[in-house]
């Protein structure tokens, strides 16, 4: 028999024969604690506002585990609000999805959509239910901000945020991600994110001095390495299971751990003189920030070391105060004034109150009109008067998309069949669906 412990002091056990010690898998978590966890998630999720305002601590260290991937997209949008303002502007992403949009961006879209995760199932083929959602979602995106519009770093997050869900839900948590988690890093000028490089290089004088010392002497500048890492959160940079973690906790606690995991990988890539001996130039400095080593990238390393950075909301905020106060002596005033910058799930939630309605999911059968569910199971005989039901239009099949965050609708039977079949996870499909 295994013990595996959970972190949060409970022991299970597992019945796996000893040569289960042997075997090389990569973070998997035993089906016996996956299942536990999920529970926990599903008790969270259906009390998100009571637990956020009186558990958040418990949230993020579940998030900081990792989220269940059956519940990644669900919690991932309670996180980040996106499910908040979806539920208060329930038909913006129709009216922005049905708008002609600005040609201007439209073209620079069309073009990146295959460049997105070019081998994943949903993103490889041209013209694909996938490269379809990712064009609907950025281009509402440019309607809803046009003084922003597109930028190609926005084209990645999207595409990961429709691998957990529909279009609709997927658009609202970009949102969340430019207007409150990196506000900023889309405008055009891209300030933010040349102030937040300065941030980093100040922050990894602390955490790594070798590493910040070799930079300054090769006269690296912070943009020409970290522009990618952040402004797409990791996602063309570290494995995919690293992404998912990374995420997890990006969307509970901020935008710090975008800071940390980039002092992470700053460190152990170029933190002692050992690791510097192959990168006497600027040119192998970053050829080696280039190619990282897949070990530091390995899940359970790199979350590890991000959980035990030293480096808090408090710490950025100063250093962005100091950094904004050199760049107004050097440079003038920003030319593109960005909002706020939130830290998180509990600041978000603070800054903006919800109700218990606002986090209600819809139902996930909705029965056409003049149908009776019997105590059986059973749909009963429509009410006298009532004309016969037409069990084309019935049907399971054909009648209402399940859509626990959206308004569910009824599609012509024969276009239905069609979409169905062809469109297996589109937008209109129920996010349980996104695994």
């Amino acid at each position: 028999m295994l013990e595996w412990v959970d972190s949060e002091d409970e022991v299970i056990q597992l019945a796996q024969p000893a040569c289960y010690l042997l075997l090389p898998r990569l973070e998997e978590v035993p089906l016996e604690v996956l299942r536990q966890r999920e529970s926990k998630w599903l008790e969270m999720l259906n009390s998100w506002d009571k637990w956020m305002a009186k558990k958040h601590k418990k949230i993020r260290l579940r998030c900081q585990k990792g989220i269940p991937p059956s519940l990644r997209g669900r919690a991932w949008q309670y996180l980040s609000g996106g499910k908040v303002k979806l539920e208060r502007n329930p038909q913006k992403f129709d009216e922005l999805d049905a708008a002609a949009g600005d040609p201007k961006w439209l073209d620079v879209i069309e073009r990146d959509l295959h460049r997105q995760f070019p081998f994943h199932e949903m993103f490889v083929s041209r013209g694909g239910h996938g490269q379809q959602d990712l064009f609907r979602v950025l281009k509402a995106y440019t309607l809803y901000r046009p003084e922003e519009g597109y930028c190609q770093a926005q084209a990645p997050v999207a595409a990961v945020l429709l691998m957990h869900m529909p279009a609709e839900q997927a658009f609202w948590c970009l949102v969340q991600i430019c207007e409150k988690y990196l506000p900023g890093y889309y405008s055009e000028k891209l300030e933010a994110i040349q102030l937040d490089g300065e941030i980093l290089f100040s922050l990894l004088h602390r955490v790594s001095p070798v590493a910040h010392k070799h930079l300054s002497r090769q006269k690296i500048d912070p943009i020409l390495y970290m522009t990618e890492w952040f402004m797409c959160a990791f996602s063309r940079t570290l494995p995919w299971s690293s992404v998912l973690r990374v995420w997890d906790m990006f969307f509970c606690e901020g935008v710090k751990i975008i800071f940390r995991v980039g002092l992470v990988l700053l460190k152990h890539t170029l933190g002692s003189s050992e690791k510097l001996k192959s990168c006497q130039g600027q040119y192998e400095t970053m050829e080696q920030l280039r190619a990282l080593n897949p070990k530091i990238m390995q899940e359970a390393f790199l979350v590890q070391e991000i959980i035990e950075l030293p480096v808090t909301e408090r710490h950025i905020e100063r250093e962005h105060l100091l950094q904004l106060k050199k760049w107004r002596e050097t440079r003038g005033e920003l030319q593109c004034k960005s909002p706020p910058r939130f830290h998180g799930a509990k600041a978000i939630s603070d800054a903006e109150p919800y109700s218990r309605k606002d986090l209600e999911p819809s139902p996930s059968i909705i029965l056409p009109a003049g149908a009776v569910l019997s105590p059986g199971g059973r749909k009963g005989k429509p009410p006298k008067g009532g004309k016969p039901r037409d069990r084309r239009k019935g049907s399971l099949a054909n009648g209402p998309i399940p859509e626990e965050n959206g308004t569910p609708t009824l599609l012509d039977s024969e276009s239905a069949d069609l979409r169905q079949s062809k469109e297996s996870l589109c937008s209109r499909e129920s996010e349980d669906t996104y695994l």
